[in-house]
Order: structure tokens, then sequence, then C-alpha cells
């Protein structure tokens, strides 16, 4: 979305507050024993309360109001009264939302309690590369450099990258143009950052797979090669200079 009157700001600013505290709650009500449902209730509540629709919910037909994708799952996992959070589990929750006509978007992934699995190194993997690319994005700046950033940053890890799930433009919809920020560089890609413009930036960072294959059900993602996979989403605003970390409220960086 092309920023072009003070309104528009307010409008995404007010969006993405909502989408960010949202996610900041849920991570927090995220307990050993509860359902992955339970957890998906949750913040559903809190997005009405706001006024907010479920993006997912309204636009796909998705059923939860946000994603939350537990251990091997990559992304797109549906909450369920079956899925009983664990010690030690992966967990990551996308939520994204509509108000007043504004979307916006946010995820990050975190482990449940102790770290008996060693996830954390995943996790700080992709929320570090994600700021270290959000922090190189200005209008003008080529969005195959972005990915390059990501994919290098994600090597230096021991780790690689899912290449066929990618951040987008949002703002008048969930998915706008640019449609394809990948995490990796495809030299043939020309296209540019643009000033004022709104995006949702994520990192695929993964240990084994490079591929999100979907499963039966028509909505889980998982890796191809297997293994676990962590996501953080921030959507910003692209300036002259630094970019407007518009879900700051998430958390991530505090």
């Amino acid at each position: 979305m092309s920023i072009t009157k003070e309104s528009e700001l307010i409008g995404m600013k007010k969006v993405s507050e909502v989408v960010a505290t949202t996610l900041k709650l849920m991570i927090e009500y995220a307990k050993i024993g509860i359902s992955t449902k339970e957890l998906d209730v949750y913040g559903g509540e809190i997005l009405k309360s706001y006024g907010a629709k479920s993006a997912p919910f309204e636009t796909y037909g998705f059923p939860g109001y946000t994603c939350i994708s537990v251990n091997k799952v990559a992304a797109h996992g549906i909450p369920s009264e079956k899925i009983i959070l664990k010690e030690g589990d992966l967990i990551n929750i996308d939520v994204s939302a509509e108000l007043n006509g504004f979307w916006s978007d946010n995820g990050g992934s975190f482990v449940i309690g102790r770290d008996i699995h060693n996830h954390q190194p995943l996790v700080d993997a992709s929320q570090n590369i994600l700021k270290k690319a959000i922090n190189a994005i200005k209008g003008g700046v080529k969005i195959a450099d972005i990915g390059f950033i990501i994919e290098t940053e994600a090597r230096k890890s021991g780790f690689k990258v899912i290449k066929n799930l990618a951040g987008h433009g949002v703002g008048r919809s969930l998915h706008e143009g640019p449609e394809d920020i990948l995490n990796y560089r495809v030299k043939s890609n020309r296209e540019r950052f643009k000033k004022n413009t709104t995006v949702a930036i994520e990192t695929f960072i993964s240990t084994n797979s490079t591929v999100a294959v979907t499963e039966k059900d028509g909505w889980t993602l998982v890796g191809n090669k297997g293994g676990f996979v962590t996501q953080h989403e921030q959507t910003i605003l692209i300036t002259d200079g630094a970019p407007v970390v518009l879900t700051e409220a998430n958390g991530f960086w505090d």
C-alpha cells in the first residue's frame, strides 16, 4: 500500500498496533497444558475487543482466527483442541487482521517452557536476521538484495531458508504487491522497495528443508525434508531512511 495522506498512516498504525498487541498477549498466554484452539480463541477475543477482524478467517475462510504452528509444522497450522502445548515445543503464532479498511500482519516463533530440544538457536537466528533485513530496507533498495541478506545470514548461522514462502505488500488487503519478498536472491528480480509503502517482511529459517509442502487438509505447511522452521514477521513503513516498524508493540526487540 502506498501511504498518500495522514489518515492512511493513522489507519495502518492502528491496525498494526492491534495485531502486534494480540500477538504479544497470545505469546504470554501460551502455557504448557493448553490447546492451540484455546490459545486461538483467546487471540480471537482480543481482536474482537478492538473491533478488528481476523484476516485469514475473513479472507480465506481459514479454520481459526490465527495460524498456530507447532514443532514440525512450518506455517498455517490449524488451531485444534487435540494439540496440547508441551514443555520445549516450538510454536509459531501468526496474527493478521483488518480494521477500518486497513490490514496488517505479524508473527513470531518461540519455545514453550524450557528449551529441552535446543530450538532457541533457530528462534534467535530468525529474530536477528529479520532485524538485520529490515534495517537494510529503504526506498530504492532492491527486493532481491534483502533476500540475499536473509539467506546469507541463515547460512552463517548454520541454517537454510524456505524458498516458496515470502513477505508481501500489505495495507488495503492482506496480500498486495510486491508479492514475493523472498528469503533468497532472485538475480532477475530488479524490483525495488518504494518510499511511503507498507510491507510485511518475513523470515522463514529452517534446519533441513528448503520448500514448504501443503498437507492433505489444504492448509498445514511442512518442510519437504523435515526438520523445523521458524518465522518472524513485522509490518513496516518504508522511508528514505530507517523503516518505521508499525508492529513494534509485539515486543520482539524490547
